[in-house]
């Protein structure tokens, strides 16, 4: 007997269209569309392979549950900026900036939020404005985790001050997760969460209990590490970085 049908031969009638299933997802032959195969395996997906034509340029398409970057006109870097560079792609008093870090690209591209003058670490940078738009948003929650080098000793209640929440000038703001990384005799590594979008938020908080920062990195956005990439360096994000940043805003 095949897979599938009954006993007199017959396929049984399609089910309803699941949730997510609507039109934007559909497999349904696009007239003048690209071949799906050759999509995926601009996506790093090429070992599938499929038949049907599809609009990259309208069409959403996930694979296992998420979705790829379908638009080739689209980047996604990860970039490791250094001390001393402002966020920014130019600046005209000549400091230096993110822009030159980058060098000349044919995109134009958006930093994904904003790390201060002394601060370093992990930035996101794309022209995918729908995703920068809501990977910004304090809707979405976005967790930003950072490494901060600060006096010590630190008491053993300050991850549960930071959490509970502390009254800045503008308002109460409250860290996520915070844990002590290394102890010395009068300094400490912290790492500290949060999904505040508030200026040099992570500074005021640590300073408003008494531990004020000589040096911030910035490890983490979403679901994105600064892992490995030095310093002014940046790399293109992966397929499954990008998709797990649309799934963790909702796209």
């Amino acid at each position: 007997m095949n897979r599938g049908r009954d006993r007199r031969g017959r396929r049984p009638p399609a089910g309803p269209a699941g949730p997510g299933e609507g039109e934007r997802d559909s497999l349904t032959d696009v007239p003048g569309g690209v071949r799906l195969q050759k999509v995926l395996a601009a996506a790093g997906r090429g070992r599938r392979r499929h038949c049907a034509r599809v609009d990259p340029q309208h069409q959403v398409i996930r694979v296992d549950g998420l979705r790829i970057p379908s638009r080739q006109d689209l980047v996604y870097l990860a970039l490791n900026k250094p001390a001393g560079v402002l966020t920014t792609m130019s600046d005209d008093r000549g400091r230096r900036t993110v822009g030159d870090l980058l060098g000349d690209r044919e995109e134009r591209l958006y930093h994904v939020g904003r790390l201060d003058y002394e601060t370093e670490g992990l930035m996101l940078l794309t022209n995918d404005g729908d995703l920068a738009h809501r990977l910004m948003h304090p809707r979405y929650g976005v967790l930003k985790t950072y490494l901060a080098d600060v006096p010590g000793p630190v008491e053993r209640d300050l991850g549960r001050r930071l959490t509970a929440g502390i009254e800045l000038e503008d308002g109460m703001a409250s860290a996520d997760k915070f844990r002590v990384v290394e102890r010395a005799a009068s300094r400490a590594l912290v790492e500290i969460t949060l999904h505040e979008g508030r200026k040099h938020i992570v500074r005021r908080l640590l300073e408003a209990t008494g531990h004020p920062v000589s040096r911030l990195v910035r490890t983490q956005v979403g679901p994105v590490s600064l892992g490995k990439l030095k310093p002014g360096t940046s790399r293109a994000l992966t397929t499954a970085e990008v998709g797990a940043l649309y799934a963790a805003v909702g796209l």
